[in-house]
């Protein structure tokens, strides 16, 4: 069995970051979320109401009360087109190394 400390889901839409689920605020998941959205100029949101209970981020944080995090990289209509890549990629992996770091 695995003891994760955050988990990190990736969607594409948006350039935010989505950090809580319903009234649930984990331990330093607002503090951690911050770090991550100054490293990559995304903006940190609460989860609008209708896309709750839709993934990853929302089951780990109600069944661990553990920091969970939807980045919603990149802009434009799906799939992304690569000429994207570049910046997703810089604006994001300071969110990686940050989190697995932590």
């Amino acid at each position: 069995m695995h003891d994760f400390r955050l988990i990190i889901s990736y969607h594409t839409q948006g350039q935010e970051i989505y950090w809580n689920f319903q009234n649930i605020n984990p331990p330093n998941g607002y503090e951690i979320g911050t770090r991550f959205a100054n490293s990559s100029g995304y903006l940190l949101t609460d989860v609008p109401y209708n896309s709750s209970f839709a993934g990853y981020k929302d089951w780990f944080i109600q069944n661990y009360n553990r920091p969970g995090y939807t980045i919603e990289a990149g802009i434009g209509e799906n799939p992304l087109p690569i000429s994207q890549f570049n910046d997703i990629y810089n604006d994001n992996i300071g969110i990686l190394i940050s989190g697995a770091i932590l």
